[in-house]
């Protein structure tokens, strides 16, 4: 199946996202509609899950799904852990690494809460949790995090596209300067990854789920950690399945996997890593610089659209680089939250977001099988407030 299958055979699209059947589905930024053939392979493993051993039929699945997250990510599948929500991820990093007296790290305030308070906590453990100074909200340029880090700085943790304003993040470019002062650099990747290429040659730890933009289920993630630094993450959790216990008996000392399953401590949710293969194929078979054009196909006309009738958007000027799927708008002198719910009203599905500062936005998240036809309804619904 290719993109263009999908766009230009209605009965072919209708048919791969059922959801297109009642409404228009533009929060994709949020938690997404299953494509079918993902629901069709967790519902079959659930099915197979009836007849005996739910695990003994996956085990080779699990080695697949690194794989296709290593294929994803370009990097190798022993630094592909199978851990779930990005939160965890995340978290595993903050517990797991091993600071000195007078660290500090770097972190953006206004990032979503996943990929700030597993580093606040650090605070407890006497690390200087720094928060990065930004022009506008979510625009975080290379140039900002090498002018706020120092000789004691131990790692920065940011997020690969801001889930409000949409900036996305030169994380090439940042992790190689890092790397090259010998800084540490941890990325939340769930508002890229399967919407634009997100590989991690300059990056040292990446936490994901699927639930967004790879169109899979919640709670089944990919999590890197780069091989060399794996000897230095110690895992705050211990079970059966990370540290080696010979015919399921504990040893007398506490020796861990030599590769990413050293962060998997237990039995992994089956059924959700199901999903998460399937729908890894599926973005790896649709390719993703196919769907990373479509995307900024969409942005390129729909953007001045809005701004024809009086909106405001988020990073509306932002370079190619830094210009994501997500589509945050507003007018002073309308009701954001009531034009949110008249959205809703004609089964066009968008988010509400609110910054810190307590102004609203409407948060428009198109994907790839989304249709120019499908936003043209968003804007017809927006004339009557012009």
């Amino acid at each position: 199946m290719t993109l263009s299958d999908i766009l230009s055979n209605e009965e072919v699209r209708r048919r791969e996202f059922p959801v297109t059947r009642e409404k228009v589905f533009l929060a994709h930024a949020g938690v997404c509609p299953l494509p079918r053939r993902v629901a069709d392979a967790i519902a079959a493993c659930a099915a197979q899950g009836t007849l005996g051993d739910q695990e003994e039929f996956m085990l080779s699945r699990l080695t697949d799904a690194r794989h296709l997250g290593a294929r994803l990510l370009g990097c190798q599948s022993q630094e592909v852990a199978l851990v779930g929500p990005t939160s965890m991820g995340l978290s595993l990093v903050a517990a797991g690494l091993k600071f000195r007296r007078g660290d500090n790290i770097l972190i953006y305030h206004d990032d979503y809460p996943s990929n700030v308070y597993p580093w606040m906590a650090l605070a407890e453990k006497n690390v200087e949790v720094r928060l990065l100074n930004t022009r506008s909200l979510g625009t975080i340029r290379p140039r900002d995090v090498a002018g706020q880090i120092d000789e004691n700085t131990r790692l920065v943790a940011l997020a690969s596209c801001h889930f409000i304003s949409g900036f996305r993040l030169e994380f090439a470019e940042i992790g190689k300067r890092l790397r090259e002062r010998g800084i540490l650099f941890c990325l939340d990747a769930i508002q890229t990854l399967g919407a634009f290429s997100t590989t991690v040659e300059a990056v040292d730890f990446l936490a994901a789920d699927a639930h967004k933009w790879l169109l899979g289920p919640c709670g089944a993630g990919i999590f890197y950690v780069r091989r060399e630094l794996q000897e230095k993450l110690t895992p705050p959790i211990y079970g059966w399945h990370n540290v080696l216990n010979p015919n399921f008996v504990a040893q007398d000392t506490i020796e861990f996997r030599s590769d990413a399953r050293k962060f998997e401590a237990g039995t992994q949710n089956l059924v959700g890593v199901t999903g998460l293969i399937a729908c890894l194929e599926l973005a790896l078979e649709l390719g993703i610089d196919n769907i990373t054009a479509e995307l900024v196909r969409k942005r390129a006309w729909f953007l001045p659209e809005l701004q024809k009738r009086g909106f405001t958007i988020l990073n509306a000027d932002a370079k190619p680089e830094n210009a994501g799927s997500i589509i945050s708008f507003f007018d002073e002198k309308r009701d954001v939250a009531a034009l949110h719910k008249k959205l809703g009203e004609a089964g066009i599905v968008t988010s509400l977001r609110t910054d810190r500062a307590g102004k609203k936005y409407i948060r428009i998240s198109p994907h790839y099988y989304n249709t120019d036809e499908e936003l043209r309804r968003v804007l017809e619904q927006l004339q009557p407030f012009a």
